[in-house]
């Protein structure tokens, strides 16, 4: 009886501990997202705080990134834009990227150590059942590889969802790093052609990403699609 009640009281402290982690993700948010987000809206300002910052404008961008990949409400592209209008196409790639690298290493081991409940305070059952896909031992590599690559697909979701496969973390962190590099690469180049005002170049970036990203968004639900007609 008391190995029940014990195992009773685990249950509801873990759910406590959920219920509070999710508030806290919501107030991170709403308190430092939201103003995170806006200010990387506003390139000139954006880039005069972290100049402001000297060497440690680096890491504190490195900072925001991860945050950025862990909490999976906060949009990346406002971040990949501001790195190259900051720091150009090729430093500001490299800060992202590393930012990623971090971000994903943490999301991954933290859903490893929680399991699903932990993919649920941010996504719900639904749409964690809609990357079932890539449970697909023999072809996940490649799938979660075409997917980080394509533009547009949802990432972050993808990020938490990989925790929950069967995929080794050494393994997932090559692959997701290598396949963001497009994205990553088109946005930092807008980024910094808004810098140096060169306007029409970054308006046919951000338009054929644009365009790029639609077509992946329709190429990655047909492939989940595709799949569940297999099953």
């Amino acid at each position: 009886m008391s190995k029940e009640l014990s195992s009773k009281q685990k249950k509801i402290l873990y759910g406590i501990c959920i219920a509070l982690f999710f508030l806290l993700m919501v107030a991170i948010c709403w308190f430092a997202g939201k103003p995170l987000v806006k200010f990387a809206s506003e390139p000139e300002k954006f880039r005069s705080w972290l100049d402001s910052l000297g060497i440690w404008g680096r890491v504190v961008f490195v900072g925001i990134i991860i945050l950025q990949v862990f909490i999976a409400f906060i949009p990346g592209e406002p971040f990949e834009i501001g790195a190259g209008y900051a720091f150009g196409p090729i430093e500001g790639t490299l800060l992202c990227l590393v930012g990623a690298l971090i971000g994903s290493f943490i999301v991954f081991s933290f859903v490893r150590r929680f399991g699903v409940q932990a993919v649920e305070v941010f996504f719900s059952r639904e749409k964690i059942e809609s990357v079932k896909f890539l449970k697909d031992a023999k072809r996940r590599d490649l799938l979660i590889f075409i997917v980080f690559f394509i533009p547009g697909t949802p990432k972050d979701l993808l990020t938490y969802f990989a925790g929950l496969t069967g995929i080794k973390l050494s393994k997932f962190l090559l692959l997701s790093t290598i396949a963001r590099l497009p994205s990553v690469i088109t946005s930092a180049v807008g980024g910094d052609a808004i810098g140096v005002k060169n306007y029409v170049f970054a308006i046919i970036v951000f338009a054929v990403t644009a365009i790029l990203s639609a077509v992946g968004i329709w190429i990655y639900i047909r492939i989940s699609k595709k799949h569940e007609d297999n099953i």
